[in-house]
């Protein structure tokens, strides 16, 4: 019997079309792009419809198609319902989107309101943060792609992992941003659907009584309400996920990009869709034990029932629908790392004098070179996603209270805010080694918040909202 859902010709043919049809649609795209700013930022013009799909599907990363069922696997139900409380962050972004928008016209990316209103120790502070969680997530979505394809057909990790690099980076290189909102509307469509057809084909092949059963007897601690090490994931993760968009300019460069009226609603409804998606993959993993599935790693445990469960075409749904949710997160944050690097370090303070021309070109090289930084971290597959992801989170965390009251409050100064960010970090970071990865992001951000309040108490200076209406100079 063969030992995979999937035969490997089946799913390297897979990628092979989805790959050039996601490629040529971003040279397609891309063909009408001809300024930096359009590059960077879509032209400032994006609607309702194509928003709040690119929201949902750039928020549906192997995050919740791969960890989610990880993490219900090791901790039950408050494993899927928890890590549905992500959706906190896009629903909440939702009118600080709104401020973005009104406080910097001019903006690309969260590097320059951080410059801007605090200082350039804040500034360089929250460029280390924002590229070691870059960094982190790109690389699991790299590990995701090679463990996805190997748990379904057997083919080498590497391959899935340099193939779902390959293709993001190419398509992105090509179209930009545009390329990157039009594609993630299409894998919107593609992840729902695909979704809501896993959830039917398991529960009518399975059955929802035979697997509460089966815990009931076997697993306990899995339908544990009160089990002490999920609720602090529970609450780890609402900071967790806060942090992750309210800092990273993967949010902030779409903030900018929707038109004046629309990032509120699109970021609430993107939210609301996407609040059901982790509860349904992570369901997948409470049939794992009645099943006798046990993987080797974690991290497999929602492709390995779903392609037990559903056979050879529901392997091909999880198949596309994890690749699709891949790519639209991994194409977001190309193009999101590589403004961050071309606007905030190149431009600002290694070619101030950079023509359109040169930015745009400057674009695509970091681009290509997030691509292959990222290929050369994931080919040792040092961790599983859960922990990589979560080592992150203590340093996001730290950035929730000064972000959000430095965008309200006048009187928070910037010493005060590189202060919670350095010292909310290294929190975070021992209460990860010394307790777990389910209290990083906690630690971050209580104390983070402490030394924030206290900069608002202490802060003399008012600051003037006009300077973050910074004008954009190229010759």
């Amino acid at each position: 019997m063969d030992e995979f859902a999937l035969d490997a010709r089946v799913g390297f043919a897979i990628i092979v079309v989805f790959g050039l049809a996601w490629i040529t649609f971003g040279w397609f795209l891309g063909r009408k792009t001809t300024t930096h700013e359009e590059f960077a930022l879509a032209g400032r013009n994006v609607g309702f419809a194509f928003a709040s799909a690119t929201a949902m599907a750039t928020w549906v990363t192997s995050n919740t198609t791969l960890v989610a069922p990880e993490l219900t696997f090791q901790f039950g139900l408050w494993g899927m319902v928890g890590y549905s409380f992500a959706a906190l962050g896009l629903i909440l972004f939702a009118p600080i989107s709104a401020r973005i928008k009104t406080l910097l016209p001019n903006g690309y990316t969260s590097g320059d309101f951080i410059r801007l209103r605090f200082g350039f120790t804040a500034w360089c502070f929250f460029m280390v943060i924002s590229f070691v969680y870059a960094l982190g997530w790109l690389v699991s979505l790299g590990m995701a792609g090679g463990i996805l394809l190997q748990a379904l057909s057997g083919l080498d990790y590497h391959i899935g992992m340099s193939a779902i690099l390959f293709i993001c980076v190419l398509y992105t290189l090509f179209g930009g941003l545009r390329a990157v909102i039009a594609t993630d509307f299409i894998q919107a469509l593609i992840i729902i659907t695909g979704v809501v057809l896993v959830a039917v084909l398991l529960l009518t092949n399975v059955g929802m009584p035979e697997i509460h059963q089966n815990l009931a007897d076997h697993h306990p601690r899995l339908l544990d309400l009160l089990f002490p090490a999920a609720i602090m994931f529970l609450f780890n993760n609402i900071f967790f996920g806060l942090g992750e968009i309210f800092h990273s300019n993967v949010w902030w460069s779409r903030a900018l990009a929707f038109k004046q009226k629309v990032a509120f609603r699109a970021f609430l409804t993107g939210g609301l869709l996407w609040l059901p998606i982790p509860i349904v993959t992570g369901f997948v993993a409470l049939a794992a034990p009645q099943l006798g599935i046990f993987p080797s790693s974690p991290d497999m445990v929602g492709p390995t029932v779903a392609a037990a469960v559903l056979g050879t075409a529901g392997a091909v749904v999880v198949f596309i629908v994890v690749f699709s949710a891949l790519a639209s997160s991994l194409d977001s944050l190309l193009a999101a790392t590589s403004d961050l690097l071309t606007r905030d370090i190149y431009h600002k303070h290694l070619n101030r004098k950079a023509n359109d021309k040169t930015l745009f070109r400057a674009n695509r090289i970091a681009i290509a070179g997030l691509g292959v930084v990222t290929w050369i971290l994931c080919l040792p597959q040092i961790t599983t996603l859960a922990a990589l992801l979560n080592f992150t989170g203590a340093f996001v965390a730290s950035t929730i209270w000064p972000i959000v009251v430095g965008l309200y409050q006048p009187r928070l100064e910037g010493k005060y805010a590189a202060g919670a960010m350095a010292a909310g970090t290294l929190c975070g970071l021992a209460g990860y080694f010394l307790i777990g990865f389910y209290v990083a992001a906690l630690t971050a951000c209580l104390v983070s918040a402490v030394i924030t309040a206290i900069g608002v108490y202490m802060s003399k200076n008012h600051f003037d909202w006009d300077l973050l209406n910074e004008k954009e100079h190229t010759e």
